[in-house]
């Protein structure tokens, strides 16, 4: 009989679905194009939003030229700043669209994107994830939150979980201080600026003794706020830390 009922359930959730697509038909992620699946990018859209493929810096993700070396490679950037992360990743790199998805889901509670962006930010992170890796978010000061209702980085680093069977931990550290907005810092002032703004979570930090952990953020500029974190979880006994952004600001940029 419970067969039965899951069954019936299964063909009853299939029928709603199709009804909503027949209704509503899936569209391009940046655009109102129709495509034949949810969560995906249009043929004009895709060589606009620039995906990170090949080899990349190990320890930041930005592309470099060439082809795939055996041994690990770094950007100039990371052959001069010693980065505190073992390792670290990104999807793709900050302008066109993808500097629309990340303001649509930072600012404009397009949470559509958290799928698609969980889906590919796991993608990118799964060579580098050591098991029983533990996957937190960079957090947000509680005055931000109230005003923004959700942290992006929390809701990626959940989707980034279950798409590789990890245990997640939304609440692993705190922001200790309001920090504002790094935009518009140099590189010293942004490094300042968070230097010591991060703990454990009084009831989770003994989840970072001798754990492996990979800590999530939507963007990454020049490094500084993943650096304050992860010296905060290597502090109080992280084995190793590794890190995801979504999108990875060019050195022109910052």
């Amino acid at each position: 009989m419970q067969n039965l009922t899951q069954h019936v359930k299964a063909q009853a959730t299939g029928l709603a679905h199709s009804l909503l697509r027949a209704v509503y038909p899936p569209q391009c992620l940046t655009c109102d194009t129709l495509i034949e699946e949810e969560g995906t990018l249009c043929g004009t859209c895709w060589p606009q939003t620039p995906f990170i493929f090949g080899l990349c810096c190990d320890s930041c993700g930005t592309p470099l030229p060439g082809t795939q070396a055996a041994t690990p490679v770094h950007c100039d950037d990371c052959l001069t700043l010693a980065r505190p992360w073992d390792q670290g990743r990104a999807v793709m790199m900050y302008g066109d669209k993808a500097r629309q998805i990340l303001l649509g889901l930072k600012y404009y509670d397009r949470l559509d994107y958290v799928r698609p962006a969980g889906r590919w930010m796991a993608r990118a992170a799964a060579p580098i994830i050591a098991p029983q890796t533990l996957v937190a978010p960079i957090p947000l000061h509680w005055l931000r939150l109230l005003k923004r209702r959700y942290n992006q980085a929390a809701i990626l680093s959940k989707a980034i979980a279950q798409e590789l069977g990890l245990e997640h931990c939304p609440d692993l550290l705190t922001r200790t201080r309001y920090t504002g907005t790094q935009d518009g810092r140099g590189r010293a002032g942004r490094y300042g600026n968070v230097e010591g703004a991060f703990a454990p979570h009084p009831r989770q930090g003994h989840r970072l003794s001798g754990r492996h952990v990979l800590l999530v953020d939507d963007v990454m500029t020049v490094g500084a706020t993943f650096s304050a974190a992860t010296e905060t979880c290597r502090a109080y006994g992280a084995a190793s830390v590794r890190v995801i952004a979504l999108a990875r600001v060019a050195r022109s940029e910052c």
